[in-house]
């Protein structure tokens, strides 16, 4: 990687030995500066991509499979707080830097009120606040309050399928960090630093779930490993965590990665949370950029024929999902171990040693450590990055190319007179002119086209979200298939009266909802959107590729007209234009996917007491109207009622849900995919426009600076054969550069 990291430094370097070299020519006075300024803007364009490119590997799994251990040794450090629980709920990204350094984004105080409110579904009504208006947690009052309900609580309502709710967890972790969050936090969010001797603090928030509730996201420097810097890790958040909104956060990290690296413990082998979580990545279409971790303890297996046994089982699940997994198997503990011996305990010394004797097991991780570090620097370094400079290097080689012939001309038209001049003038601008209608034609063109893909673009979004056919259907269908079974309710109807139990119902049906739409409904959103980038970059594609040879007959007729002239040629390239990724379309302008977690928003809309108020009023007039008598009559009656309640919350949630992805297929629609559409035209312009501005370049500024035959012409030409020889010298520094890259990939 250290290499990769090298060819980078040397592709910036080019970029501003360019630039200087803008300077000096432009320091000629009279000259010409546009096609200097453009050739600047180009070069400061490349650096800034360059070295704002981050390759993201995200790094999931189970709780306590090893995630965090696994990361740190990646660093050769202890620099992620392990078995942290809940907090890893939080996406931990980490990059390699020049500094120590840990930064911790804070929510604001809207951001925080809002969770709890949302989590006071918890609640089947707010009579428990003696105050008015919205929850606000800085309010003492509303912290008593909420306090108190919480504690009077029910067990069946504060323990859910076996595990305490996680709204009461919610609600409990952001009462008992308040007092050490309320100096930090403020309306807008906030960010706090730990650098060098003070990076260990931020382990008293993130392995702290109380202050970690705090929290939207964590990103660490470090500064040591051989890590290059422009790729980011990420630790991501348990796959079997029961909230179905920490799955759909950890769903949107993925949707950006380049590459997954799935942590399995050799200890519990592959559950069913693993093969869950493993057909979302499926379903979303990036199971193929996966890596497979065997993350196995020294002290679980008593041989090698032990470990293969359980490995070759966790292979065949996996292969359920993914044919032929790629799978490493290493003990990231014993990794880490090594990496910090000098500074051991005691206790984790004596471990280590007797790890080193067992030899077989322990020479087996270090072969698949080696195998898994050149695995993942193939995949990330040398597939995507060798691309990304190789596409950087290739528009470097092009320029130079056009100021090259620049130059040359230049210097050549001071051997000219001044009709001689004026010819070579004249016969440039008019194929200047010629290039300019053929840009604009394009450009027309183009715009056509874009118009064309976006109304294709939006029948597709209308179709993926139809409330018949399509994903909203399947969420239809799926809350309507909910089937209350009256006899598991019985008992709880005869004990706590049909108010509770409707309340209960109302919480399993929004828990069940939720859990579909975060492992069902969101993979096939992000896949869809996947799929739609690429129509976008195909249709381009298509339309942009006649203008290919458009560009070579140009370049053709142009070389002609030099040769005329008596002038030297621009020399052709023979690399096809090269179309941008859209993630570099949509980086260019600043845009991005809609948070799927914005197509989870119906559930704040079923607000607990709503439903009851409208469910129990309906109720009792139902009830009433059959059986003429109140709902505290006999079991059956309240069974009945209890189920004409289950169907009325079932229509008021099909209306919220129906909003709620109505409003996250316009955002889709008219927030991304179109303007992506239209950025993509735009740039494939640029990119076409390049290739012709190579050669047409306005020489005015030269030809005039020829005719005045003032005394300091003869320093000019010189400076215009030392700028020519600096030309070809980054030229071949970039040819070089261009013919590494291909040995390395």
């Amino acid at each position: 990687m250290d290499r990769y990291h090298q060819v980078k430094d040397q592709l910036i370097g080019i970029t501003r030995d360019i630039s200087s070299l803008c300077d000096a020519v432009k320091a000629v006075s009279g000259i010409g500066e546009a096609p200097i300024d453009h050739w600047q803007r180009t070069c400061r364009e490349i650096e800034r991509q360059v070295s704002a490119e981050v390759l993201r590997t995200a790094v999931v799994g189970p709780i306590k499979s090893g995630k965090s251990t696994f990361v740190n040794a990646l660093f050769k450090g202890d620099y992620l707080k392990r078995g942290a629980g809940v907090v890893t709920a939080i996406v931990t990204r980490i990059r390699r830097g020049s500094v120590l350094k840990a930064t911790l984004f804070f929510k604001a105080w809207g951001d925080i009120n809002r969770d709890i409110e949302n989590a006071m579904v918890l609640f089947p009504s707010s009579e428990w606040r003696s105050g008015e208006g919205p929850f606000d947690i800085r309010n003492e009052a509303d912290r008593t309050d909420l306090a108190r309900a919480l504690s009077a609580l029910s067990e069946d309502r504060l323990v859910t399928q076996d595990a305490r709710n996680m709204n009461s967890v919610l609600i409990g972790a952001y009462l008992e960090g308040y007092d050490q969050v309320r100096d930090i936090v403020a309306d807008a969010a906030v960010t706090r630093e730990f650098t060098g001797d003070h990076f260990e603090r931020h382990k008293a928030f993130t392995g702290d779930d109380t202050l970690a509730v705090y929290l939207t996201d964590i990103e660490l420097t470090i500064d040591a490993g051989d890590m290059d810097d422009t790729i980011e890790i990420a630790d991501c958040q348990g796959s079997d965590s029961p909230n179905p909104l920490h799955l759909a956060m950890i769903q949107e990290y993925l949707r950006v990665t380049h590459l997954i690296v799935y942590v399995v413990s050799g200890r519990t082998g592959l559950r069913q949370a693993d093969i869950r979580f493993l057909s979302t990545i499926k379903r979303m279409g990036i199971i193929d950029n996966t890596l497979f971790l065997v993350n196995f303890d020294f002290d679980e297996h008593e041989s090698m024929d032990d470990l293969k046994r359980v490995t070759d089982r966790i292979r065949e699940d996996i292969a359920l999902l993914r044919p032929d997994p790629e799978i490493y198997v290493l003990s990231a503990l014993f990794n880490l171990f090594k990496a910090g011996e000098a500074g051991l305990p005691e206790k984790d010394r004596r471990r280590l040693e007797h790890w080193r004797t067992e030899t077989r097991l322990a020479a087996f991780s270090d072969d698949e450590t080696r195998r898994f570090e050149a695995a993942i620097g193939h995949k990330l370094t040398r597939e995507r990055y060798s691309l990304l400079l190789n596409n950087h290097l290739e528009r470097l080689g092009l320029q130079l190319d056009g100021m090259i012939h620049w130059i040359s001309v230049g210097r050549d038209m001071f051997g000219k007179n001044a009709d001689e001049t004026a010819e070579i003038v004249r016969e440039i601008g008019a194929h200047r002119k010629k290039i300019i209608r053929i840009k604009s034609m394009i450009k027309s063109t183009l715009d056509g086209a874009a118009q064309k893909l976006k109304q294709s673009l939006k029948s597709d979004v209308d179709r993926f979200f139809d409330k018949h056919d399509g994903i909203l259907g399947e969420a239809l269908r799926f809350l309507r298939s909910y089937h209350l079974v009256a006899a598991d309710w019985e008992h709880h109807v005869s004990t706590s009266g049909l108010s509770s139990t409707m309340y209960l119902v109302f919480q399993d049906v929004k828990r069940t909802l939720d859990g579909f739409v975060a492992e069902s409904v969101n993979p096939e959103i992000i896949r869809f959107i996947r799929e739609e980038e690429e129509k976008i970059q195909a249709h381009f594609a298509v339309v942009a590729g006649p203008y290919d040879t458009m560009v070579r007959d140009a370049l053709f007729e142009y070389n002609q007209v030099m040769a005329g002239l008596g002038l030297p040629p621009l020399p052709e390239s023979s690399e096809p234009i090269g179309l941008p990724g859209m993630s570099a379309v949509a980086r260019s302008v600043d845009l991005k996917v809609p948070p799927v977690t914005a197509a989870m928003q119906y559930s704040a809309a079923i607000r607990g007491e709503a439903v009851m108020r409208l469910g129990m009023y309906r109720i009792v007039r139902f009830f009433r109207k059959l059986f003429k008598k109140a709902p505290e009559g006999s079991s059956g009656d309240r069974l009945m009622a209890l189920k004409y309640g289950v169907s009325r919350l079932k229509r008021e949630t099909e209306q919220s849900i129906a909003f709620s992805f109505k409003d996250y297929r316009e955002n889709i629609k008219f927030q991304y995919l179109l303007k992506l559409a239209d950025a993509a035209s735009n740039m494939i312009y640029e990119t076409l426009a390049e290739r012709f501005d190579t050669h047409v370049s306005d020489l005015a500024g030269i030809a005039s600076h020829v005719a005045e035959k003032t005394a300091d012409t003869t320093d000019t030409e010189e400076m215009l054969t030392k700028a020519e020889a600096t030309c070809r010298r980054i030229a071949d520094a970039v040819a070089h550069l261009k013919s590494e890259i291909k040995t390395l990939s």
